[in-house]
């Protein structure tokens, strides 16, 4: 394997992994954080949470150019993937678009 196989290798690694824990922390934003803000009203809920999931989203767009760059994702592939990452439960099909 060569040198640059084995660095797209772990380029598309780290997109599914980020990609995954992005959508996690999107669902925990969505229906756990939210409802409790408004339910119990715990707004810091949704501060830290937001946080987190802002830090992962922009890692996950770091990883989309990652991928266009290095191992070539086409751009209406990457489109694809970063409309994925927009709807609950989208990320968790990333793996379809490779």
């Amino acid at each position: 394997m060569s040198e640059n196989s084995t660095l797209s290798a772990k380029i598309i690694r780290v997109f599914l992994i980020v990609g995954k824990i992005e959508g996690y922390s999107y669902l925990l934003l969505l229906f756990v954080a939210m409802p409790l803000k408004y339910i119990f009203k715990l707004p810091e809920l949704v501060r830290i949470a937001g946080y987190i999931h802002g830090a992962l989203f922009v890692a996950f767009v770091a990883a989309i150019l990652a991928m266009i760059i290095q191992v070539g994702m086409t751009l209406p592939k990457a489109i694809f993937a970063f409309l994925l990452s927009l709807v609950p439960f989208g990320t968790f099909y990333l793996k379809k678009t490779l």
